[in-house]
């Protein structure tokens, strides 16, 4: 783990620094609290900081001040190191956002093991954001394909229909279904048919943008947000897509299986509805069926 140590006496720097390495820690040390923050405000800043309250340019509590105004889901941990030790100092660094107060002369033992607290303290803490960012990804992800599920991807037509309104630009939506995805199931049975889907999906996310929008809208339909897609180039965008599933064989456990898809698309902008794009996009689906499938439509206007 890294530490950075912000201390302006040079021998109490060293001293410092080197008890830190000898302790396995990579040290990064500073003379001042103005070099401690240009530090902080690097991409991947150390999370385990040693201050001392009295610094040119920025002091200690300064500092801490200013760490904790920009702090979000996995700040920093900060012990003040200075001589100041009665009780309405240490009142004063723990209200500016200091976690701990080691004052001068400090004891290696005790210094190594506050240090410990801090890390251990650290660490729980990015296991709890790892297991909140987990969750996270969960509530809005399908299960089965990784993509986004149905709440989440009508969350994002709901924004991108606010960004179109914003930004006087255009998008569409495609409801894609897979023809005769039922024959499957009965013919070779549903982990086969979970593994067309996955293939299904990759494969439409290797044709998309990256600023386009892939999610499972319900069972095997999919909808997807072409934002800034008008004209000529929706349709390209869509007929690669029914193209690319029609050529690519998905590899199962029963052996590779060809399959296609019908499309309904329906264009809109920042004056439309997730309701009305949705209900547009579906005829159009319904109608790219009832004309033998394998095809694209267009939601008429």
């Amino acid at each position: 783990m890294r530490i950075l140590i912000a201390e302006d006496d040079q021998t109490c720097r060293a001293m410092l620094a080197a008890v830190m390495k000898k302790w396995g820690y990579d040290v990064i040390a500073v003379d001042d609290g103005g070099a401690a923050w240009e530090i902080l405000q690097q991409p991947d800043p150390p999370r385990l900081i040693i201050l001392d309250w009295v610094m040119p340019v920025v002091d200690g509590l300064e500092l801490c001040r200013r760490i904790r105004a920009q702090e979000g889901s996995d700040p920093p941990y900060v012990i003040l190191l200075t001589a100041k030790g009665e009780t309405n100092d240490i009142v004063e660094a723990l209200d500016a956002g200091a976690n701990d107060y080691v004052t001068k002369p400090y004891d290696n033992a005790e210094l190594r093991a506050r240090i410990g607290v801090g890390r251990r303290m650290l660490e729980l803490q990015a296991d709890l954001n790892g297991a909140k960012n987990a969750l996270a990804h969960e509530a809005m992800h399908d299960a089965l394909t990784g993509i986004f599920n149905r709440r989440a991807i009508l969350d994002g037509l709901s924004r991108e229909i606010s960004r179109a309104k914003r930004q006087g630009s255009a998008l569409s939506i495609g409801i894609c279904d897979i023809d005769h995805f039922k024959q499957v199931n009965d013919r070779h049975g549903h982990q086969v048919g979970d593994e067309i889907l996955r293939g299904f999906t990759q494969i439409i996310q290797q044709n998309l943008r990256e600023c386009d929008l892939l999610g499972r809208y319900g069972g095997e339909e999919f909808l997807i947000i072409a934002s800034g897609s008008s004209g000529a180039p929706q349709e390209m965008l869509y007929e690669r897509l029914r193209e690319a599933i029609a050529v690519t064989p998905i590899p199962t456990r029963a052996g590779d299986i060809s399959i296609t898809v019908s499309i309904g698309v329906a264009p809109g902008g920042g004056d439309s509805t997730v309701d009305a794009l949705l209900a547009a996009a579906d005829t159009a689906m319904y109608r790219a069926k009832s004309m033998g499938r394998n095809c694209v439509t267009y939601a008429k206007k």
